[in-house]
C-alpha cells in the first residue's frame, strides 16, 4: 500500500494532499530511513516516525486498512509507539 494512502485510511491525515504533503516533506522515515515520496510502499511491521501536530509520531504498522474506515477501525491498524506529550504541571517559573 502507497504510504500516502496508509496515513490516509489511517486516519493520522485528514486528506489525502495533507498526506502526500508529509510523506514527500522529507522528514519522515520508514524504519529510521528517511523518504520523500509519497508512493513508496509500506507493509504491516514497518515503523514510521514523522513530526505531527508540533509532536514526532512514531507508529507501527499492525495491518493495512482496506478502507478509510471509523476511527476505532484506522487505529486499529497501529500501534502508538511515541513518546507522551509533555506535562504541564501547572508550575510557571516566575
Amino acid at each position: 500500500m502507497r504510504l500516502d494512502k496508509f496515513l490516509w485510511f489511517a486516519r493520522l491525515a485528514k486528506t489525502r494532499r495533507i498526506a502526500q504533503d508529509i510523506a514527500g516533506s522529507g522528514h519522515l522515515r520508514i524504519n529510521g530511513r528517511a523518504v520523500d515520496r509519497a508512493h513508496l510502499a509500506v507493509a504491516a511491521g514497518n515503523v514510521l516516525s514523522f513530526p505531527l501536530h508540533g509532536r514526532v509520531r512514531v507508529i507501527r504498522i499492525e495491518a493495512l486498512p482496506a478502507r478509510r474506515g471509523p476511527a476505532p477501525e484506522a487505529r486499529a491498524c497501529y500501534t502508538d509507539l511515541s513518546p507522551p506529550p509533555p506535562v504541564d504541571d501547572g508550575q510557571t517559573a516566575t
